[in-house]
C-alpha cells in the first residue's frame, strides 16, 4: 500500500503550521507553561526510527499539553561534539569499504558527498540538514527559532559552556586527579559512551590482586571480592595459554600477556622476562597468602587471558562457576591426565564456608547449583547463579571466624578496609579492566589508562551527591520503576573524566589542550534554548555572552544596566532574556531512553543542582525502551537499520508514528516490525474513509439512550487518556483514544438508525483527542466535518461529569451481554420464533445485590453473616439459598461496571423496555418484558426466576 495520499495530506498540515508559526512559544504569564526537551541527537549519520520512537511520544505529550491550555516549548539542537563524525571521516579515507557500504545503500550518501566524507565538519553539516528536513517531515511541533549547534564552531554554545565548566571548577566539582579511563590508543584521549562504536555504559572495573606465591613468582589473582580469600581452595591457570614471567614493580609476577600491556598503561614499571605455558604448572603447589597453606594448580579453560590477571582463584563454596568446574574436574579426570594431574591432589579439594548467608547453610554456591540444576560450568544458568549468590553475599552475608578480625561483618561494611588492610601488608594490589570490549568511533579497541593530571567530574562528592538524590526525589520519574536505578547510579557513581584532546568540542577555560568531551558537554544545555533565540534573532552577538551575562540571566548576579556596561547588550534586551529563563525553567519533562540512564540523564540532575537553584531543578524524567527491528537489535552491520526518513517514505509521518507509539510504553523496548506499519498505514485510510463517510451523513436534533451512552464514553474516554498521558503511558492512551473510541462509534451505529447532533459533538471530540497522535490526518478529518481553525490550536476534550448517565452505561453494557447470550440460542434454532419474553430481577434481589455494592473490602463468609443476620433477608430462604451465587456473580462483574452502578440510580426494568424494541428490530422477533416478581408475567416455561441483576433470564417461544 502506497503512503503517497498520507504523505500528500502531511505536506499541506506542515506548511499550514508553519504559516501559522503554530509551535513557536514565548513567554506569556497569564498561562501555565510547560518545557518539554529530546536530548539533541548527532549528525553522524541519519535519525533513524529509534529516534521517531522518543520523540514521538514527547511530541504527543507536547501536543496534548497544549491542547489542555499550557503554553509548551518543544526546542531541538544538534550535537556536534565528540569523535563521531572524524571517526567517519577516519575511516571513510582509510577506505573502509564496509562503512562506505552502509554509507552509500543505507544512509543514500552519493558520491560526490562521499568523496567530501574526508571532511568532518561536511560530514556534520550534510548530516544536520538532512535530519532537520526529517525532524519537520515527521511533524514534530518544534521551536525552530531556538535551533542551534554545540562545540566551538558556534560562538554562543561555545561561551555558555565556557561559563558552565568555569563555574563548576569554582564550586569544586571539576578536578584535576589519577584515574583510570576508557583510553583510544589511536586518539590519545578518553573515550566516553558517546564517542565510542562498541562498550556503551563500560567502565573500568577495579581488580584486587591477591598474591599468592611459588618460591619468588607471585600468582596474581584478580578478583573482585578480596574477602573470600578466606576460602580459597586452589588457583585456576589456563593451561592453553602462553602466559608471561614479568617483573612488575620489582617482583616477578607469573600474567597472561595481554595482562602486562594493560598494567603497562596503569603506571607500573613492567618488563617481560619469558614466556611460559599455563600447562607447565599444573598440579604445581602456591601458598596463599593468608596462613601460608599450599594449595594446588589446576586447569580451567573458562580463564580468559584478556581478563584480569589471566590468573583467577578458586572459592567453591561462594563462587558458583569455582565449585562447577572443580565438580567437573571430579567427574572427568581425563583432563588432568592429559596435564600430568594426579586425581587425588583435586580430590583432596574441599569447599571452605567463610560467609553465613540467610536462607543458605555451609555451601551457598553449592547449594544454588543443585537447586537450579545446573549441568556444568558451560550452563548458561552458571552466570544467573553467580549474580545471585554475589548480590546476596555483598549485601547481607556475615563474614565467619575464619575470618579473622573481620568477622562478624557484614561484606559490604568491611570491604574497602580488607583491600586497604591487604594492600598495606603487601599481599594485594590493584589493576584497572573493561568486562566487555569497547571500540571508540574512530575503529580502535580501547583499554584502560591510568591518567595522571586529567580533568574529572568529581561525581564521588559526598555533598554532590546529596544534592542529587535531593533532586531526585521531587522529581517525577517516568515510569516510577525507574527510580531506583537513579538512586543506584547516583550511589556509584564515580569520577569521570570530562575532556579529551580530539574531536570536536569547547576547550576548557582553564587548559585549552583538552576539550570537554560529548557527554559532559550536554548537561544543562536546555538553559541555552532560552538564549540562542536572542542570539538567532540577532538581537545578541555571541561574541559579547560573557560570563556575567550568564551569570544575570540564569542566576540572577548583577544588574541589566551593570552587565549592559561591560558588554554592549541593551538593558531591555537582558532583562528580556532572563525573564525568558525564569519563565521556562525549570524544565519540565526530559525524556530519553534507558541507556542513557546511567550516564546522560543522572548527569543532567547532577550538573543543574551544581549550579542552579532548588527552584530551578528539573521537575520530571521520562525513561523509554530501546528499538528494535523485527526482534533484533538495531545494527547498520546486520542490515537492519531503518533511517526514519525511509519510515516516513514508505508509511506517512503518522503511519510511522502510529506504529511506534504502538509499539511499547514506560521501559519496555519497542519492536518496529514491517506487518505492523502496513498495518497501521491501513488503519489510517480506513479511519480517514470512516471519518468522509460518517461526516456526510444528515444530523437530526433530539437525543435518545444510545446517544447519552455516547456522549458518556467519550467523557470517560477523554479523562482515561489524560490521564495515561500524564502518567506518560502513550501506548495506552493511543489505544483508549483510537481504537477503544472507534469501537464505540462503531457501536453507536449498529444501535442507532439516525445520526444526532451529539454524534458530531462526539466526533469534534473524537477527532481532537487523536491529534496529538496522528496530528496531520486528525487536521485532514477536522476539515473534512467543517471547521475552519487548525485542530492543534482546539481546547482538549472536556470531562465534565454532568454529561455522564451512568444508567445508559449501565443499560447498554447488559444489552449487549444480552444480544451475544440471545444470538447464540437462536442460531441452534430451527424455525423463526414466535417471540422473546425477557425477565429482569426482583426487587428482593436487588435489594440483596445492593447491599454488595455497599461493601468497599468484599469477603464472602463475613458477607454472609451479615446476610444471615440481617432482618429482612436472615428471614428468606429462598435468598440466603441464592446468596453464594449472588456473590459469585457480582464477582464476575468488571470494576468499571461496578462503579457506574455505585454512581446511578439504575432501574433495570424500565432501562430492559427501552433496549426491547432494539432487540425486536435486530432480531425482527417479538420483544416482551417482565419484572421476574410480575404476577401477570408471561411464563410458561418458569425461567424468570434464573434472572439475577444485570442478567436476565428469557425464553424463545
Amino acid at each position: 500500500m502506497s503512503a503517497q495520499w498520507l504523505r500528500q495530506i502531511e505536506r499541506k498540515w506542515q506548511d499550514a503550521w508553519e504559516k501559522a508559526k503554530l509551535f513557536e512559544a514565548d513567554p506569556d504569564p497569564s498561562r501555565p507553561k510547560v518545557f518539554v526537551t529530546f536530548p539533541y541527537p548527532y549528525p553522524n549519520g541519519p535519525l533513524h526510527v529509534g529516534h521517531g520512537f522518543t520523540s514521538a511520544r514527547l511530541d504527543a505529550y507536547a501536543r496534548f499539553k497544549r491542547m489542555q491550555g499550557y503554553n509548551v516549548l518543544f526546542p531541538w539542537a544538534w550535537h556536534w561534539t565528540g569523535e563521531a563524525v572524524a571517526g567517519i571521516s577516519h575511516r571513510v579515507e582509510k577506505g573502509d569499504e564496509r562503512l562506505i557500504k552502509a554509507l552509500r545503500e543505507i544512509d543514500g550518501v552519493s558520491e560526490e558527498d562521499l568523496k567530501k566524507f574526508v571532511d568532518p565538519l561536511y560530514v556534520i553539516k550534510y548530516y544536520t540538514e538532512r535530519n532537520r528536513k526529517v525532524v519537520r517531515d515527521f511533524g514534530l511541533s518544534v521551536d525552530w527559532r531556538r535551533e542551534f549547534y554545540t562545540t566551538s564552531l558556534n560562538e554562543g554554545y561555545n561561551r555558555f559552556i565556557t561559563w558552565q565548566y568555569t563555574r563548576l571548577k569554582e564550586k569544586g566539582y571539576v578536578t584535576k586527579g589519577t584515574h583510570p579511563v576508557v583510553w583510544c590508543p589511536r586518539c590519545q584521549s578518553p573515550t566516553g559512551d558517546h564517542d565510542r562504536l562498541v562498550g556503551v555504559g563500560v567502565s573500568p572495573e577495579e581488580y584486587v590482586l591477591i598474591k599468592f606465591r611459588m618460591g619468588d613468582i607471585v600468582l596474581p589473582g584478580a578478583t573482585f571480592r578480596p574477602e573470600t580469600v578466606y576460602g580459597v581452595t586452589n588457583v585456576w591457570l589456563n593451561p592453553e595459554v602462553t602466559y608471561v614471567i614479568a617483573e612488575v614493580d620489582g617482583e616477578k609476577w607469573l600474567i597472561s600477556r595481554p595482562c602486562a600491556e594493560k598494567l603497562k598503561n596503569q603506571g607500573k614499571e613492567v618488563k617481560v622476562l619469558e614466556e611460559v605455558k599455563g600447562a607447565s604448572f599444573m598440579g604445581k603447589m602456591c601458598k596463599e597468602p593468608i596462613k601460608n597453606r599450599e594449595i594446588p594448580i589446576l586447569p580451567a579453560t573458562f580463564v580468559d587471558p584478556n581478563n584480569g590477571t589471566g590468573v583467577v582463584y578458586s572459592v567453591p563454596s561462594h563462587a558458583p562457576y569455582d565449585w562447577l568446574a572443580l565438580r567437573d574436574l571430579k567427574r572427568d579426570p581425563s583432563l588432568l591426565e592429559k596435564y600430568g594431574v594426579p586425581p587425588e591432589v583435586v580430590e583432596q579439594v574441599e569447599p571452605i564456608s567463610m560467609i553465613r548467608l540467610e536462607g543458605f547453610g555451609d555451601h551457598p554456591a553449592i547449594e544454588i547449583v543443585e537447586r537450579m540444576g545446573i549441568r556444568d560450568q558451560h550452563d548458561p544458568k552458571a552466570e544467573e547463579a553467580t549474580k545471585i549468590i554475589y548480590k546476596k553475599e555483598y549485601h547481607t552475608g556475615i563474614l565467619k571466624e575464619i575470618c579473622g578480625e573481620y568477622a562478624g561483618y557484614r561484606v559490604f561494611e568491611v570491604k574497602e578496609r580488607i583491600i586497604r588492610d591487604f594492600m598495606e601488608k603487601g599481599i594485594a594490589d590493584v589493576m584497572y579492566d573493561l568486562v566487555e570490549p569497547v571500540v571508540c568511533r574512530c575503529g580502535t579497541p580501547c583499554i584502560v589508562k591510568l591518567l595522571v593530571d586529567q580533568w574529572f567530574l568529581k561525581y564521588s562528592d559526598p555533598e554532590w551527591k546529596k544534592l542529587a538524590r535531593e533532586a531526585l526525589s521531587e522529581i517525577r520519574v517516568f515510569p516510577e520503576s525507574a527510580r531506583p536505578w537513579f538512586e543506584e547510579v547516583i550511589e556509584w557513581l564515580r569520577d569521570k573524566a570530562c575532556a579529551r584532546k580530539t574531536g570536536y568540542g569547547t576547550p576548557l577555560p582553564w587548559d585549552k589542550e583538552w576539550i570537554v568531551e560529548t557527554l559532559s558537554d550536554s548537561t544543562i544545555y536546555m538553559a541555552y534554548y532560552t538564549v540562542s533565540k536572542f542570539v538567532n534573532s540577532g538581537e545578541v552577538d555571541p561574541s559579547k555572552l560573557t560570563e556575567e551575562v550568564f551569570d544575570f540571566v540564569f542566576l540572577g548576579l548583577g544588574s541589566a544596566e551593570e552587565v549592559s556596561r561591560k558588554t554592549g547588550i541593551s538593558a531591555d534586551v537582558l532583562k528580556r532574556m532572563r525573564e525568558e529563563f525564569l519563565y521556562w525553567y525549570p524544565v519540565d519533562l526530559r525524556i530519553s531512553g534507558k541507556d542513557l540512564l546511567p550516564n546522560h540523564l543522572t548527569f543532567f540532575i547532577f550538573h543543574h543542582v551544581a549550579l542552579f537553584p532548588r527552584e530551578l531543578w528539573p521537575r520530571g524524567v521520562c525513561v523509554g525502551g530501546i528499538l528494535r527491528i523485527e526482534g533484533e537489535e538495531m545494527s547498520k552491520s546486520k542490515g537492519n537499520f531503518i533511517p526514519l526518513r525511509k519510515a516516513i517514505e514508505k508509511y506517512g509521518a503518522d503511519g510511522t508514528r502510529l506504529t511506534l507509539l504502538l509499539a511499547a510504553e514506560e521501559m519496555d523496548d519497542p519492536d518496529w516490525r514491517e506487518r505492523n506499519a502496513e498495518e497501521s498505514l491501513r488503519k489510517l485510510q480506513e479511519l480517514l474513509s470512516y471519518v468522509k463517510r460518517v461526516s456526510s451523513s444528515s444530523f437530526v436534533e433530539g437525543e435518545s439512550r444510545i446517544d447519552r451512552w455516547l456522549m458518556s464514553r467519550s467523557q470517560l474516554r477523554a479523562k482515561k487518556v489524560a490521564d495515561f498521558m500524564e502518567q506518560m503511558k502513550t501506548r495506552s492512551a493511543l489505544v483508549e483514544a483510537l481504537f477503544m473510541h472507534w469501537n464505540d462509534f462503531k457501536y453507536y451505529e449498529r444501535r442507532s438508525e439516525a445520526k444526532t447532533r451529539i454524534f458530531l459533538e462526539v466526533l469534534k471530540r473524537w477527532i481532537r483527542m487523536l491529534a496529538p497522535f496522528i496530528p496531520h490526518l486528525a487536521e485532514e478529518m477536522w476539515a473534512l466535518i467543517g471547521e475552519k481553525e487548525l485542530v492543534s490550536r482546539q481546547s482538549w476534550p472536556s470531562y465534565d461529569l454532568s454529561k455522564i448517565d451512568y444508567s445508559a452505561l449501565i443499560a447498554e453494557e447488559e444489552l449487549s451481554s444480552l444480544l451475544e447470550d440471545l444470538g447464540n440460542v437462536l442460531k441452534v434454532l430451527k424455525k423463526t420464533p414466535k417471540k422473546i419474553c425477557i425477565y429482569v430481577a426482583s426487587s428482593q434481589k436487588w435489594a440483596l445485590f445492593r447491599t454488595l455494592l455497599a461493601e468497599r473490602s468484599l469477603n464472602k463468609g463475613e458477607w454472609m453473616r451479615k446476610i444471615a443476620s440481617h432482618p429482612e433477608f436472615g428471614k428468606n430462604k429462598a435468598l440466603l439459598k441464592l446468596a453464594p451465587k449472588m456473590f459469585d456473580h457480582f464477582l464476575s462483574l468488571s470494576s468499571e461496571l461496578v462503579d457506574y452502578l455505585r454512581k446511578a440510580k439504575f432501574d433495570e426494568l424500565e432501562e430492559m423496555k427501552e433496549s426491547a424494541e432494539y432487540i425486536s428490530r435486530k432480531f425482527g422477533i417479538p420483544v416482551e418484558v417482565y419484572a421476574e416478581d410480575d404476577p401477570n408475567r408471561y411464563d410458561p416455561a418458569n425461567r424468570a426466576g434464573r434472572a439475577l441483576p444485570l442478567k436476565p433470564a428469557f425464553y424463545v417461544e
